[in-house]
């Protein structure tokens, strides 16, 4: 007599066959598991990146409606004046390495960082990377900076090219510390990277009015925006950063001779 189908139990995923007609396994149902599929982007990292965006392109309009003398002109004269002189000792030459890192010999840095990525097939990652690092500085800060076109200070100590707002180094820093905290920092550990990146941004912000390169709402516009666009850019990116950290996973488990399906999917970002 046959069993009864009611309560028969249920064949277990090992009775079953996972590829069509034979014993090996469907490589494709790595593609289909839990968190490969069901990755949506964060409205809250959305909201994260349009709201400095939006405060530097709202701080833009302001200087516009009058570059020599906008509101907080006030502001800016008080802060350059405690950025007064002496200009040496160690403070000169910390300054000095953070021009450079804002610089073209700044520029090492994403770059190394680019064929790092495509080295090791992280399509997605370097796509995140080229459309943060080209978006946000081609398109935001220079669009900024031709659309305000506002005067620096006089005597800057550094070379400086037209338009004082918004500052390129802010908006550099910010970018970089934004996209390299999605890219190589684990997600356990990114609330200490962001301290340190805002450390480090407004160490940048410092020396170009140091520097008297900028006025100081120069480098807070440029940090948001800078911010704003590397936030942006990862929200585009956030599902096919989930897609390529299941691959990557896919790719290790598969190398260690370990069943794909039992290591643990990656966080999505």
């Amino acid at each position: 007599m046959s069993a009864n189908p009611a309560t028969e139990p249920a064949p277990t995923p090992h009775d079953r066959p996972d590829g069509p007609g034979s014993g090996r396994p469907d490589v494709s149902r790595r593609s289909r598991r839990p968190g490969a599929s069901r990755v949506r982007r964060s409205p809250g990292l959305l909201m994260a990146g349009v709201l400095p965006l939006a405060a530097a392109a709202a701080t833009a309009v302001v200087v516009r409606s009058d570059i020599t003398d906008p509101p907080f002109q006030r502001l800016d004269d008080r802060w350059l004046g405690w950025m007064g002189g002496p200009h040496d000792g160690p403070y000169l030459a910390a300054a000095t390495v953070l021009n450079w890192f804002g610089g073209p010999i700044g520029a090492v840095l994403p770059l190394s960082l680019l064929f790092l990525l495509l080295f090791r097939r992280r399509w997605a990652s370097a796509g995140l990377l080229l459309t943060a690092y080209l978006g946000g500085n081609m398109l935001v800060i220079q669009g900024l900076k031709h659309l305000v076109d506002r005067p620096r200070p006089a005597d800057p100590l550094v070379r400086v090219d037209h338009g004082s707002f918004p500052s390129g180094h802010a908006a550099t820093a910010a970018l970089l510390v934004v996209v390299a905290g999605a890219l190589l920092v684990p997600a356990a550990r990114r609330r200490a990277w962001w301290y340190g990146g805002a450390v480090f941004t407004l160490a940048m912000m410092w020396s170009r009015t140091w520097l008297h390169a900028h006025w100081l709402t120069d480098t807070a516009a440029g940090a948001a925006a800078g911010a704003g666009a590397g936030l942006l850019a990862w929200w585009l990116f956030q599902p096919a950063l989930a897609r390529e950290g299941v691959r990557s996973h896919d790719r290790r488990g598969a190398a260690a001779g370990a069943d794909p399906d039992a290591v643990a999917a990656p966080d999505g970002g």
